[in-house]
């Protein structure tokens, strides 16, 4: 612990092109790139699931059965067969990126397609009966409905996006798995604990940060404290 509290206050650990605050930066990055890439794939494909209502058992099997993919084997074999075809970085960082998408769109997938499936009928009914479309009914109803499982589905994806993330060092792609990565080879054992720690004040911080997003966004009557003081 003593060696742990002296790796994080040292100006060493935060200064420079590989420092803490560079590779934070590199995390956020990666993992923005990718959570933008998974909401645009899996937020589309759950409203047109929930919405249709077609393929609600495939697509619970397929997100269960993506969940079960082990992540460091997939983003090895992401390498080598696509990094070849690729030149430069790109060599890396579109296989990384590509398998940190295949472990992010479930849970979004998932949100999306469970709140537009949990819409009240009753709700459906009266939409129905003031004479709205079908895509009236989804972006006036449906949605708004739906938005707090959207919500909890990015910010689970959020976590285990910013979780996973490590892994691109390993590959070379910096982040702040590096640190985990190059004290694990130097037997540097503070800053290996340092790294986990800053992963998971990171994820911590993000998580606050969709959560006040959720709150401003979400209707008062659709929030679950709203649900509970109700009661």
């Amino acid at each position: 612990m003593i060696g742990l509290w002296h790796w994080l206050t040292s100006p060493a650990t935060w200064s420079g092109s590989e420092g803490a605050w560079a590779l934070i930066g590199q995390h956020l990055g990666y993992s923005g790139v990718v959570m933008g890439l998974a909401a645009l794939i899996g937020i589309p494909l759950g409203l047109w699931v929930g919405h249709s209502g077609r393929g609600g058992s495939a697509v619970v099997n397929l997100v269960n059965g993506m969940r079960a993919l082990p992540t460091l084997g997939l983003l090895y074999a992401a390498v080598l067969v696509i990094g070849p075809r690729l030149s430069g970085s790109a060599a890396f960082q579109v296989p990384a990126i590509g398998v940190l998408v295949i472990l992010a769109v479930p849970p979004v997938l998932a949100g999306t397609y469970s709140g537009i499936d949990a819409v009240p009928p009753d709700a459906h009914d009266a939409a129905t009966g003031m004479g709205m479309t079908g895509w009236q009914r989804l972006w006036r109803v449906e949605v708004p409905c739906a938005l707090p499982l959207i919500l909890s589905g990015l910010r689970s994806a959020a976590l285990q996006v910013i979780a996973t993330a490590t892994l691109a060092a390993y590959v070379g792609l910096g982040g702040l798995g590096y640190f985990l990565q190059l004290g694990q080879g130097a037997r540097d054992y503070p800053m290996m604990a340092g790294g986990s720690v800053l992963v998971a004040c990171l994820a911590l911080v993000v998580d606050l940060v969709l959560a006040g997003v959720q709150k401003l966004v979400v209707s008062p009557g659709l929030s679950p404290e709203s649900d509970s003081s109700d009661r």
